[in-house]
């Protein structure tokens, strides 16, 4: 099944989505910060990447634009994942290389059906 990693700093976020994800047959891999996000997503090369907007240090947009640009991470889909819901906001995400952007809280069959649509192209 598909790799799906978690990028967001609350540890009760990492814990949630992991566990709506395994639930629905994705293996997780989670990173508690941008910086240690892109190290994972280099070594590991996860199907989708989670990302959390709002991080202390490197924040989503920043680590969202550093994936894009790198040749090793580029095809891996971000869908950005976050509080912030201006449009505002989307439309930077958007621009920093995500592909979708879901407000929080999600729902189980929202996030599932959201990864499923991203990976299908």
């Amino acid at each position: 099944m598909a790799v799906i990693l978690i990028i967001d700093d609350s540890p009760t976020e990492l814990h949630l989505f992991q566990n709506m994800l395994e639930k629905n047959g994705f293996d997780t891999l989670v990173a508690d910060s941008g910086e240690d996000g892109l190290r994972q997503a280099k070594s590991s090369r996860p199907d989708c990447i989670l990302m959390d907007v709002v991080m202390p240090g490197m924040n989503g947009f920043q680590a969202t634009r550093e994936l894009t640009r790198d040749p090793d991470t580029s095809s891996i889909p971000v869908i950005m994942v976050t509080t912030k819901d201006q449009e505002t906001d989307k439309i930077w995400g958007m621009r920093q290389g995500a592909v979708e952007y879901i407000v929080k809280p999600v729902g189980e069959k929202q996030l599932v059906a959201t990864i499923n649509q991203v990976m299908a192209g």
